[in-house]
């Protein structure tokens, strides 16, 4: 179970074995203050005294509504994850014996997923006795690596795992 996000900073006398803090805020002079007196400029204009940096020397604190504190923390922690680039994986699915019209149609929709941004994960099904053709899988899914060398960068070369043979691509960094 993920610890409690109050539990995450120490505020106020909850700050232990510390002399002296360097204190941040708004409405307070920048500075080292002793513990005591950094905690009654906390007190005198009614917000917390929350510590933010515990490691350095020494400890930063800073004079803040904790509560406010906190949302714009969550604020932040999702404005990062909104940003963040999602992996897409888009598969592909090829039988041994692949015709070249079908071979294709299917570079043809790889390239698009790579043009979005996906990655592509390229695999032969072998089915039944068809598994003795596992050279013909990997020389398609190479030809296919090949079909996409501008689109794609090949991150994993094809690997027979079970009656699956995969590749993987990724689509190449814009510029």
């Amino acid at each position: 179970m993920p610890p409690k996000r109050e539990d995450e900073h120490r505020i106020n006398e909850k700050i232990r074995n510390v002399a002296e803090v360097r204190l941040v805020g708004e409405n307070v002079t920048v500075g080292v203050y002793p513990f005591v007196k950094a905690l009654a400029i906390a007190d005198d204009l009614e917000l917390d005294l929350v510590e933010i940096s515990p490691n350095a020397t020494p400890p930063v604190c800073k004079v803040v509504d904790y509560k406010k504190f906190l949302y714009e923390q969550k604020k932040k922690q999702k404005e990062i994850k909104a940003h963040a680039a999602k992996n897409v994986v888009k598969e592909i699915r090829f039988g041994p014996n692949t015709d070249e019209h079908d071979f294709n149609f299917k570079v043809n929709h790889a390239k698009a997923f790579l043009d979005d941004g996906s990655k592509v994960r390229a695999y032969v099904f072998f089915r039944g006795r068809s598994i003795v053709y596992k050279e013909r899988g990997e020389v398609l899914l190479l030809q296919f690596a090949q079909a996409l060398a501008e689109q794609g960068k090949v991150e994993q070369l094809p690997k027979l795992e079970g009656k699956k043979m995969f590749l993987l691509l990724a689509p190449k960094a814009k510029k």
